[in-house]
């Protein structure tokens, strides 16, 4: 906050906030089973407190966003997104240590779903817009906050929807940040590394239907669906990808294996990854495609061979490598099972040597000064895809200050979801210095 010295109220409205939007359950169970209205009231209360003219839209009822603007000092700078989502993965309570939506706090850390995927992000955004209200503070820029609904879903009720119905409030908007980015990775050795992401790998969610001879199953039958979805699951799941490396990828392993005092040799990337210990964590996934079986459906009764089989596909390309990944899928399928994208989003990229990242890097390295700020690419995707549709460059960038032993990763959809208190307290101090210089 200002001179570096935190607005206490708003530390402890971060806590609060974050402990307040887990207690309202936004469970989606995708198929439109989801009720975020609640949980952008609440963000929107708080919105206007601060001195701010949110709106509430709606494409399905039940499935709400918020949209304000911040009006920044320079008209002639290019505006800002911060964006959040406001559902949550469902949890089954009877595995938790407490209740996933009780916003427990206990010895220092705040509890339940969506403690970093992703209310603690969205509590920061409140905390900071309501702290620079009480300071008289505005950005250089304009800055527009939204709260999403429906981005564990399709985003059709969220991000999407807003993309293409309100293009007009996102006017001037040519970069972003949302999730996925700025928290501590601990490597083992001591060093803390925090990757802001620059990139995401595309979605491409396939649906595959085999057909065949319907039958008794005492009877040989060749043309069994079962078998030919087997088959193709089968090849599915064991073929390898090759290597393919990004622009944001290669700036990944350049400045990691810098930090490790290794020559990077991108002729032999799987050697490299093997240099870089536990820190390849941040990385492998994004150098190859990927295609995951994730769901089989055939067949109502054992002596039966259907006549029809499905598997779902959880299908992850790198950019540019879209074409590549179809080809593959054709081959890979063959001529007996058909496949079409159940839901497809484009793969990102942004600059890793633009001012806005720099002012990434220059705003954690403020709040943590031993860390290690490098450029990575998510291995999967966020609201950031929808609003690319407006021209609006994406960054993965809600920071978090994690103890050595808590997984950020792990806690993503995981049981006993989680976040430090000062962790949050660490978020919100570098949001707000960035949020001021960007």
């Amino acid at each position: 906050m200002a001179d570096q010295q935190a607005d206490e109220l708003a530390l402890a409205e971060v806590v609060e906030f974050t402990s307040g939007l887990i207690r309202i359950d936004t469970t989606n169970r995708g198929g439109g089973d989801c009720r975020e209205r609640p949980a952008a009231e609440y963000a929107a209360e708080r919105l206007a407190a601060a001195g701010l003219e949110p709106l509430l839209l709606e494409r399905t009822p039940g499935r709400t966003n918020v949209v304000a603007r911040i009006e920044g000092t320079d008209p002639s700078a290019d505006a800002l997104l911060v964006h959040g989502h406001l559902d949550v993965v469902p949890a089954e309570a009877a595995d938790w240590s407490v209740h996933p939506f009780s916003g427990e706090i206990r010895d220092g850390v705040v509890w339940g779903r969506g403690a970093v995927d992703m209310k603690n992000m969205d509590a920061m955004i409140l905390a900071v817009v309501r702290s620079w209200a009480r300071q008289g503070v505005r950005p250089r820029r304009d800055l527009v906050v939204a709260f999403t609904a429906d981005e564990e879903a399709s985003a059709e009720d969220g991000a999407g929807f807003l993309a293409d119905r309100h293009p007009e409030l996102f006017e001037g908007c040519t970069e972003g940040i949302s999730e996925s980015g700025a928290f501590t990775f601990h490597d083992g050795t001591g060093r803390q590394i925090y990757p802001v992401a620059a990139g995401e790998r595309g979605t491409g969610w396939l649906k595959l239907t085999a057909r065949g001879r319907a039958g008794h199953g005492s009877r040989v039958n060749d043309e069994n669906a079962v078998t030919r979805l087997a088959a193709a699951v089968t090849r599915i799941g064991e073929h390898e990808w090759p290597l393919r490396l990004t622009p944001t990828v290669r700036a990944a392993l350049t400045e990691l294996a810098a930090l490790y005092g290794i020559e990077p040799d991108f002729t032999a990337v799987d050697l490299l990854l093997d240099k870089l210990g536990p820190a390849a964590a941040l990385v492998e996934a994004t150098v190859r495609n990927s295609a995951n079986p994730t769901m089989l459906a055939a067949g109502y009764k054992v002596n039966v061979i259907p006549g029809e089989a499905v598997a779902h596909v959880d299908g992850r390309y790198l950019p540019g490598g879209e074409e590549e990944f179809a080809a593959t899928l054709d081959e890979l399928t063959g001529p007996d099972v058909h496949w079409e994208f159940a839901h497809r989003e484009v793969a990102l990229q942004a600059p890793v040597d633009s001012p806005t990242f720099a002012r990434m890097r220059a705003a954690v390295k403020e709040f943590a000064p031993d860390g290690h700020v490098v450029p990575y690419c998510m291995s999967g995707g966020t609201d950031a895809k929808q609003f690319s549709r407006l021209g609006i460059t994406g960054y993965g960038f809600a920071p978090l200050k994690l103890p050595e032993g808590l997984d950020h990763q792990a806690l993503f959809h995981g049981v006993d979801e989680r976040v430090p208190v000062e962790a949050l307290h660490f978020g919100v101090r570098v949001l707000d210095r960035f949020l001021r210089t960007a």
